[in-house]
């Protein structure tokens, strides 16, 4: 006997915007001035990124004090950067430099400190991008993977180009594997008013940011620059530039649904974890 084919699940679903956010203006570090796109208030929405921050100046006075020395426990920093420099070292003996176009992926695991200073140029311009990591990773070795400009695919289009970080574009594999959780993380740039468009997995979170221009989203929404737009499920996105062209950000991964204990820069999955790390700390038995 033969079961009832629903069709429809062999139709692309294209998902629709859940939500446009404006950044909020914020001060972190030892007096940088960054735009908090999304952050503790969003997790569930957002899982498994935890926070993006935002920054954009031509004055080194916004951001020079960097982020002097300290901890991180329980998750991974994507810092991407359009331009300029930040100088970074830790615990670990690790240092160097990310300059414009470079991407770092910090895996702090069971803990790292750190410090990142950036140097004055002509514009800071970039993102830092919190990923969870599952409980099962939680106290994993602390590692970086330093992604060089020159090492990042760049998918040559009509019209545009597409830089793959991490994940598969198009059958072009990204510059970084993660290791625990596999984000598809993009930058695409578009000249104006072109057709562009992607094929995600149905239940992966998604979300872009936008550095410059504009779209329009497939349902009508239309979002700008220095937005980000969260959404819904489906398979398809399929978006249009607006007339003076655009480049973003477009980043997805499945959901890791636990629990999220977060105080300051450690995040665990529950209150105990938590008081044991900043106990560690005082104890300065933090490093593993």
């Amino acid at each position: 006997m033969y079961g009832f084919i629903d069709y429809n699940i062999y139709m692309i679903t294209n998902r629709k915007v859940e939500k446009i956010i404006t950044g909020v203006d914020a001060v972190d570090g030892a007096g940088v001035k960054l735009t908090r796109v999304f952050g503790l208030r969003e997790t569930k929405e957002f899982d498994p990124f935890l926070m993006m921050d935002a920054f954009d100046s031509t004055d080194p006075a916004d951001y020079e004090k960097g982020f002097p020395w300290h901890p991180h426990r329980g998750i991974e920093t994507i810092t991407y950067l359009i331009e300029g420099s930040i100088e970074h070292s830790d615990s670990i003996g690790s240092q160097g430099l990310i300059n414009g176009g470079d991407a770092q992926w910090m895996t702090a695991g069971s803990g790292i400190i750190h410090q990142e200073m950036p140097l004055p140029t002509g514009r800071m311009r970039g993102v830092q991008i919190w990923l969870n990591l599952p409980k099962a990773h939680k106290m994993s070795k602390p590692k970086y993977g330093d992604i060089l400009s020159h090492d990042i695919p760049e998918v040559k289009q009509t019209s545009g180009r597409v830089r793959v970080i991490s994940g598969t574009y198009q059958d072009t594999p990204g510059a970084f594997n993660a290791k625990y959780v596999e984000p598809l993380f993009v930058d695409v740039s578009l000249e104006g008013s072109i057709d562009w468009e992607i094929k995600l997995d149905y239940s992966d979170t998604a979300y872009l940011y936008i550095f410059e221009g504009s779209i329009t989203i497939s349902d009508g929404h239309e979002v700008h620059a220095k937005q980000a737009a969260l959404f819904s499920y489906g398979q398809g996105l399929k978006i249009k530039s607006g007339r003076n062209g655009t480049r973003f950000i477009l980043l997805s991964a499945p959901a890791i649904k636990e629990p999220i204990a977060w105080a300051g820069p450690i995040v665990m999955n529950t209150e105990a974890e938590l008081h044991e790390a900043f106990a560690e700390l005082e104890a300065r038995t933090f490093i593993k």
